[in-house]
């Protein structure tokens, strides 16, 4: 039934490329011409210090990701092959890792791809993108999906995506030094949507999602950006996810097969004034539960992502770009965010949380270091003593080097 599902899709997309806009396949230049190959070394370090008794956590490691993207071949299907290879290295003991931690851990990837007008068919291993399916880029190595995907852009500003994946492949433990072993899951993902740009400061994006025996999950944005006079600008950004769990997963996950339901939503509103930028933001989960599995869009997501069982949430932000100090390659943010109304089960609702956000970014713009990113991320947390089962204070220090060197 999936399968016929994803048939049906298909069609649905190559009839709209008879009458298509943008037609990607006749720009193409042929397999080789248009291929694109690059590494990606990245170094990360995290160190965590938990209060309350829990043992702190060090991580920190080396990875190396080569890609290799064709391009299409000419005529009317144009055909390709995606590669990717990973490799990353432990460097240091993985301190309060769970497991035994690997010194080193490797994988590789390949999927076929077609291309008919401006629609894309991918079959193979690939690492997803979109709002309710989304790779984590903290880590060192990807997590890496199994099946089929469609990505169509016959009409100009709307872009249509469905998949049926098969398989999950992902490392306990990934995050930092990627130290645990590689893990398999093969529950079936299904998921469609997708953007449209209505104008050029307003668009909006819905998508629905489906893991097989486990939660279903609708999306929705709505984004919009008012241009004001001496370089400023209004913008406004709601995103919101609606999850319901399958009965024996949520008496799996919490013992009862009525706890199903979680609404969570966040609303932001930014001035940019130059090189500077003032946000408020307001997010708001309700339900059964708490906000469970993939909700990476929601504006209050940092170390903590406030998303626990009718929890509330405000953040007051900032944001520096040194291009006023002649320093265009330095950018600074800082947030902060208050989180009430938490309830975890063994209070009232009466839980709080505080975390502040600081992080810098230089990106080297010449010379033999050119692209190299440096990233700087500190978090301060603090949880209240009532809602211990929802999350632990702490402090967080996340350093990141990514060097991408572009082969052809």
């Amino acid at each position: 039934m999936l399968k016929q599902r994803m048939g049906l899709i298909a069609i649905g997309f190559f009839s709209v490329s008879q009458v298509a806009m943008a037609n990607g396949q006749e720009q193409s230049k042929g397999f080789i011409e248009d291929g694109d190959s690059n590494i990606i070394i990245r170094n990360s370090y995290i160190g965590r210090d938990y209060k309350n008794g829990k043992q702190d956590k060090v991580t920190w490691g080396q990875s190396f990701t080569s890609k290799y993207e064709s391009g299409f071949t000419q005529g009317t299907v144009g055909v390709g092959v995606d590669i990717t290879g990973q490799y990353a290295i432990r460097l240091n003991s993985g301190t309060g890792s769970s497991g035994e931690a690997a010194y080193d851990l490797a994988r590789g990837s390949v999927a076929a791809k077609a291309r008919i007008s401006g629609t894309i068919i991918k079959y193979g291993q690939q690492i997803p993108n979109v709002p309710v399916l989304q790779y984590d880029n903290s880590r060192l190595l990807s997590e890496i999906y199994e099946g089929t995907s469609i990505v169509s852009k016959e009409i100009a500003g709307l872009q249509l995506d469905a998949s049926h994946l098969t398989k999950k492949e992902a490392c306990r433990g990934a995050r930092g030094s990627d130290s645990g072993r590689a893990e398999t899951y093969l529950k079936n993902i299904d998921y469609i949507g997708g953007s449209y740009k209505f104008t050029e400061g307003l668009s909006a994006a819905l998508y629905v999602s489906n893991m097989q025996d486990m939660l279903k999950k609708q999306y929705i944005n709505v984004k919009y950006m008012l241009a004001l006079p001496k370089k400023q600008s209004l913008t406004f950004n709601f995103n919101g996810y609606n999850t319901k769990l399958d009965r024996s997963f949520a008496i799996e996950k919490h013992g009862n097969a009525d706890a199903r339901d979680n609404k969570i939503w966040s609303l932001s509103a930014t001035w940019a004034i130059g090189p500077h930028s003032f946000t408020v933001v307001h997010q708001r989960s309700n339900g059964d539960i708490g906000s469970i599995g993939d909700a990476p869009l929601l504006a209050n997501s940092y170390w903590s992502d406030f998303n626990s069982k009718d929890e509330r949430s405000w953040q007051a932000g900032y944001g520096l770009n040194f291009s006023v100090f002649g320093m265009p390659e330095l950018t600074y943010s800082v947030a902060y965010v208050h989180g009430s109304n938490i309830d975890d089960g063994s209070n009232r609702g009466n839980g709080t949380e505080l975390e502040i956000f600081n992080q810098f970014r230089y990106v080297i713009r010449n010379g033999p270091a050119k692209d190299i990113t440096l990233r700087a991320r500190a978090s301060w947390l603090r949880v209240s003593s009532n809602v211990s089962n929802y999350n632990v204070s702490g402090n967080e220090i996340r350093l990141f080097a990514d060097y991408p060197i572009n082969l052809f």
